[in-house]
């Protein structure tokens, strides 16, 4: 399994990249949310999934590692293969599919091109539960142990109670508890715990 590449960019298309590594020239298929993050940087890493069939080896880049999850999450599901996963990470930024998905809005996913009602529902029951298992444990991981700002740290934690399942003024209420009693020398991960268990 390749897990990355990182080398020099020799060609960038809004489907796919060439990147030059060692005199081996990659060519890595990608996404238009990915290719708008690219710029042009001559130098390159992208996080990368290697899709095997019988008649091709292809080779598909990230450049963020929320939105290769998210293509591994989607094209586990019965009927979404690695192009319509592209398609709908095209079509959708990584936080606009997690927040349809969240908030079981069919109506967006189904609008893109090649995904039927039956896919889009599919999709939705499926990661669900992936989604706001993912989203908190991403946002307890990279904040765990650095302090922020009151209001950013705020804004955060309430994002997470709410993906949760909490009423936005349960978790507002939650917080503003914590907060009152430790104040903002809490990290994201501490006031996240803290808000679950505010009664």
């Amino acid at each position: 399994m390749i897990a990355y590449l990182k080398g020099k960019l020799v060609y960038k298309d809004p489907t796919f990249v060439i990147i030059d590594i060692s005199g081996v020239g990659y060519h890595v298929k990608v996404s238009l949310q990915t290719y708008s993050k690219i710029k042009d940087e001559e130098h390159i890493m992208l996080l990368t999934y290697l899709h095997i069939k019988e008649d091709a080896h292809t080779l598909y880049g990230f450049k963020e590692e929320n939105e290769k999850r998210l293509f591994l999450h989607l094209i586990s599901i019965s009927g979404v293969g690695p192009n319509t996963g592209l398609m709908i990470l095209s079509s959708l930024s990584s936080e606009e599919l997690e927040n349809a998905i969240a908030q079981e809005d069919f109506r967006t996913i189904q609008n893109v091109k090649g995904v039927g009602a039956k896919t889009a529902q599919r999709i939705v029951l499926e990661l669900k539960d992936k989604v706001k298992r993912d989203s908190l444990a991403e946002l307890a991981q990279t904040q765990s142990g650095f302090i922020k700002t009151d209001n950013k740290i705020r804004e955060e934690a309430l994002k997470a109670l709410i993906t949760l399942g909490f009423p936005k003024a349960t978790a507002e209420k939650n917080i503003a508890t914590v907060l009152k009693k430790t104040g903002s020398e809490i990290s994201l991960e501490e006031l996240i715990k803290a808000s679950l268990k505010t009664p």
